[in-house]
């Protein structure tokens, strides 16, 4: 497994021991993805998490930007990080001095390659970008910055001018060069082919992105023809169909080749923070950190893995800093359900196991997601348990539109009545500090996650809120419908809390009033 896409005999041989790192532009490619903009705030916190997970280089942005670029960036270089903090910086000396004014360590200076871009869009002759590109290294690293230099367009350039253009910037100073295909146009015969010969010059990167969707298989690629730095963005950000994804690469090269580039566990923390402070979502499939990549509901498949925790799973899900999840639907089979039902503190009979099924099934049938709850509803409902319900939503009252937005929840919490009010950025907001004011030390519980689904059309629509909140080490799924988004989000929580308080089999501490 050494090499790969059949590469010369001369290439990386990744069984090696190969040093290969990571550079991380989620905060100046990924933020150009139409609608990111990142407070300063934001930007520390993806760095600072970014450090966390030993990322080696991070580009903070592109200091020529603005003036709320730059504040950016130096938030960023205030933290101290272990990572090597840089600016990109266009082909054009002001550009190094205002990265410098941010304090960075190095620069990524992006100077034409393409005849696409010397000609059409910088109007210019090879000969001048050799010329303006060597004085601008040489200045660069006269004030003692870290010097990359990427050649734009690089895939779609003549490859005897890249080597010519790269190899003058080598003998300037730079510290190391960087191919890029700056379109996803190149496919990885096309980058083996041009990083194999800039390999040969000096230190060489990758900087790929994901329009024919081949930014791993370019990453890698490139990694075995010489490259031992890759560009990525978290969770894939970028322009267009995005960047590589900086957790996609690290994974491949971790687990197919033995490739330690970062600390893996990490990736998860890294993928929930960068979705939560840019708004992108990742999808449920997507690999590494999307929600269905170590979840199962399949019958076959989750009775394979429960017998051994490999048979389904390429890697296991503590790799990359996640748990596996068992979730219940049409697939469902008597093991997967089984197990759901234990790790809520239930045992049932096998007669009755075949009941709790054929519900579940019948429910998932009906096009509806099967949460905890309703499993536990089933359950309790088919062996005749009673359970007796520590917390209940009383009343609810939420205004918004003019000032604050405040809210107010009266709840049940072991027989005794709850009054308390909240305010926040939003009714729901409001109303769940409200509810958590409430409940008190009974609060302690988590929100893992919380999604929103109309299920029918037009200003009245009723909408689904489902969350999933741990307390401990359980944790459990549940969803309420309701016109008002604000009482489905309570009525949620409030039964969520209600679940995790009431687990089978264990001791039920009553919630303090604090």
């Amino acid at each position: 497994m050494a090499d790969l896409f059949g590469v010369p005999p001369e290439s990386t041989n990744l069984t090696d021991g190969a040093d290969v790192q990571l550079l991380d532009t989620t905060l100046r490619d990924g933020e150009q993805a139409p609608g990111i903009s990142l407070t300063p705030e934001e930007k520390a916190e993806i760095a600072a998490a970014l450090d966390r997970a030993d990322v080696s280089t991070i580009e903070a942005g592109s200091a020529c930007t603005g003036e709320g670029e730059r504040r950016t960036i130096r938030r960023v270089t205030d933290l101290g990080l272990d990572a090597r903090i840089t600016s990109f910086a266009r082909g054009v000396r002001n550009d190094i001095d205002l990265a410098m004014d941010c304090g960075v360590d190095g620069v990524n200076l992006v100077v034409p390659a393409s005849d696409r871009h010397v000609e059409t869009k910088i109007d210019t002759t090879r000969d001048e970008v050799v010329r303006d590109a060597v004085e601008l290294v040489e200045y660069a690293t006269d004030h003692g910055l870290w010097v990359e230099v990427i050649g734009e367009d690089g895939s779609r350039a003549d490859l005897d001018f890249l080597e010519r253009l790269m190899e003058a910037v080598l003998d300037a100073g730079a510290d190391r060069v960087c191919f890029a295909d700056t379109v996803g146009h190149a496919g990885p015969e096309r980058c083996v082919e041009a990083v194999s010969r800039l390999a040969e010059l000096g230190p060489v990167s990758a900087h790929t992105h994901d329009d024919l969707g081949l930014g791993v298989t370019n990453a890698l690629a490139s990694v075995a023809a010489g490259a031992d730095l890759v560009h990525a963005t978290v969770n894939g950000l970028g322009e267009r169909a995005g960047n590589v994804a900086l957790e996609e690469v690290a994974i491949a090269l971790d687990h197919a080749y033995d490739v330690e580039t970062l600390d893996t566990t990490r990736l998860y923390e890294l993928g929930q923070t960068v979705a939560r402070t840019t708004g992108v979502q990742t999808a449920p499939n997507k690999a590494v950190t999307g929600d269905n990549a170590f979840t199962h509901e399949s019958g076959i498949h989750t009775d394979g893995t429960l017998k051994d925790e490999a048979m389904y799973e390429p890697y296991p899900p503590e790799k990359v800093g996640r748990e596996r999840r068992i979730v219940l639907g049409k697939h469902t089979g008597r093991a997967g359900a089984r197990a759901a039902l234990q790790e809520h503190g239930l045992d049932v009979s096998d007669d009755d196991l075949t009941e709790v099924v054929e519900r579940v099934k019948a429910i998932a049938d009906r096009g509806k997601r099967v949460t905890d709850a309703d499993l536990l509803a089933i359950a309790e409902e088919v062996t005749g348990r009673d359970r007796e319900r520590r917390v209940e939503l009383l009343d609810l009252t939420a205004a918004s539109g003019g000032g604050t937005p405040t809210a107010s929840v009266r709840l049940e919490v072991d027989g005794e009545e709850r009054v308390a009010s909240g305010t926040g950025s939003g009714p729901v907001d409001a109303a769940v500090t409200a509810m958590r004011e409430a409940l008190g030390a009974a609060a302690d519980a988590t929100l893992e996650s919380y999604h929103v689904d109309a299920i029918t059309g037009g200003t009245d629509a009723v909408v689904t809120v489902e969350v999933e909140m741990t307390r401990g080490d359980h944790s459990v799924a549940v969803a309420a419908s309701d016109a008002d988004i604000t009482s489905a989000s309570v009525q949620a929580m409030v039964d969520a809390v209600d679940r995790l308080l009431t687990v089978h089999g264990e001791e039920r501490p009553a919630p303090a009033d604090d």
